[in-house]
């Protein structure tokens, strides 16, 4: 039996590749023992002579990705590119709100916990929400 080289990939019922599944579960197994070496080896606390260029960039960035959803939500012949923009803003608030909340000093805490609360976490499920809406 011979194979046509020019042949799409074999699929699954979803659409996706066969290998997506075998790969992530690969990537996830290997990421396990960095997490632990991490967890043992990075020192309890760190200063950083990038902090506020990192935390800027990261806000640049999850801007142009608010921005590009909506533009994207605007145009009709656009408004499939929604569902994958709308996921990646909803990681992006998530991490957002996530280390808000770890690198923040006692003094802040509060306010980043009512941040998360009623402004980044509402908006990712909106996001979610977006993503994974069934379309007519």
């Amino acid at each position: 039996m011979t194979t046509n080289p020019t042949a799409p990939a074999p699929t699954s019922h979803s659409g996706l590749p066969r290998w997506v599944g075998p790969l992530y579960l690969t990537l996830s197994a290997i990421l396990l023992p960095w997490i632990v070496y991490l967890s043992l080896s990075l020192p309890g606390r760190q200063l950083s002579e990038h902090y506020r260029m990192a935390w800027v960039g990261f806000d640049v960035f999850l801007l142009g990705q608010l921005a590009r959803t909506g533009a994207y939500a605007l145009r009709p012949r656009w408004r499939d590119r929604v569902p994958p923009h709308a996921a990646a803003c909803a990681a992006m608030l998530c991490v957002d709100a996530w280390f808000d909340i770890t690198t923040s000093t006692p003094h802040d805490l509060p306010l980043s916990l009512l941040l998360a609360a009623t402004v980044e976490l509402p908006l990712a499920g909106l996001c979610w929400w977006l993503a994974t809406r069934r379309r007519p």
